[in-house]
């Protein structure tokens, strides 16, 4: 795959979505990129216990936390991680992000190689046909497509 055009993005530009209540802003998507990474912010509401527990088999996936305080679950280790924290997830090990304080947070998220985007994508879609998120199945079904499998409890 080749890298299509330069892109340039300004503050709050970007494709958005909501998925699972998190708002994700694409800066740079796998069609951006010849494939090489996606990037994207996340912006988590207050008490937000984001996705479930999961594990990438075809990617790694690296956070920089912006503003706020969010906690990591990757592997045996938690991290409370306030505004300037960096926090690597390799490919294979189980993860989980969630904002449980009282204020928004927010994130760079990267995922190497890039094409996971088109999963969010997809939950995006299937948010926007009900009121209620997809149940865990239907969840599971959708992200098993690009390589993720979930794990364990919320």
């Amino acid at each position: 795959m080749t890298i299509a055009e330069v892109v340039l993005l300004g503050p709050g530009e970007g494709s958005a979505l909501s998925v699972l209540g998190d708002r994700h802003v694409f800066k740079a998507t796998a069609q951006d990129t010849g494939g090489a990474y996606a990037l994207w912010e996340i912006a988590m509401e207050a008490s937000s216990g984001g996705p479930p527990p999961h594990v990438h088999e075809r990617e790694d996936e690296a956070f920089y936390v912006l503003e706020g305080e969010m906690v990591f679950q990757i592997g045996e280790r938690t991290i409370r991680a306030r505004a300037g924290t960096f926090a690597f997830a390799p490919r294979g090990i189980a993860h989980k992000l969630s904002n449980p304080s009282a204020k928004p947070a927010r994130a760079l998220v990267i995922a190497s190689p890039g094409g996971f985007e088109k999963g969010l994508q997809e939950l995006a879609q299937l948010a926007g046909r009900g009121d209620q998120p997809p149940d865990r199945a239907t969840l599971a079904a959708v992200v098993e497509k690009y390589g993720v499998k979930i794990v364990g409890a919320q």
